[in-house]
């Protein structure tokens, strides 16, 4: 009966001590937050400015329609102005606000499957830009796997590896434009 105790007490104090050493010893990962990768770093910014100006060349051209809309319905509004055409200028005025109406509505649904598109290839572009970082920064700390915050319900906050990601995307963004700085030159030669 001691003997089965003591193995059982041995037992014990052995699984209590390797789950000690498993305890204290961390898994080594990295945790990226893409919503800052995209916000800071200099591909991001460069991204959402090209955003931005495609986002603002299709608002100027609905923006332009909607004004020469509310003109026409102003002058409609205006009963003395419209006594004062003929039928056919009537007509006519009628005709260009029904056209300028539908080129207004083509344009808002392009504009929405536009906006989704780029949308989409700033997320795919952004994506490989930080999976290739997250790569070099996994092989510099000998880090097994690198996951996205948002696949996380919780996580400790000292594996947060984004703001290395940024850096070695800035690194990457710098080096990319210094290559492209003398081929432009060379193309304007």
């Amino acid at each position: 009966m001691k003997k089965r105790q003591i193995f059982i007490l041995l037992t014990t104090i052995f699984c209590l001590s390797t789950l000690n050493s498993f305890a204290a010893e961390e898994i080594p990962y990295g945790i990226v937050n893409f919503g800052n990768c995209v916000t800071e770093s200099k591909y991001g910014k460069q991204e959402q400015e090209s955003f931005e100006k495609l986002r603002e060349q299709m608002t100027s051209l609905m923006t332009d329609i909607e004004k020469q809309l509310n003109e026409i319905a102003t002058k409609f509004q205006d009963a003395e102005f419209v006594d004062s055409l003929s039928p056919e200028a009537e007509q006519e005025m009628k005709s260009r606000f029904q056209t300028l109406n539908e080129e207004l509505n083509r344009y808002q649904n392009q504009y929405m499957q536009v906006m989704q598109q780029a949308n989409m290839k700033l997320m795919q572009t952004m994506n490989n830009y930080v999976s290739k970082a997250s790569e070099v920064i996994a092989k510099k700390r000998k880090l097994p796997m690198v996951v996205r915050e948002e696949a996380c319900f919780f996580y400790n906050p000292s594996f947060d590896i984004t703001s290395s990601i940024i850096d070695e995307m800035d690194k990457s963004y710098t080096k990319e434009s210094k290559a492209e700085a003398p081929a432009v030159d060379q193309a304007k030669k």
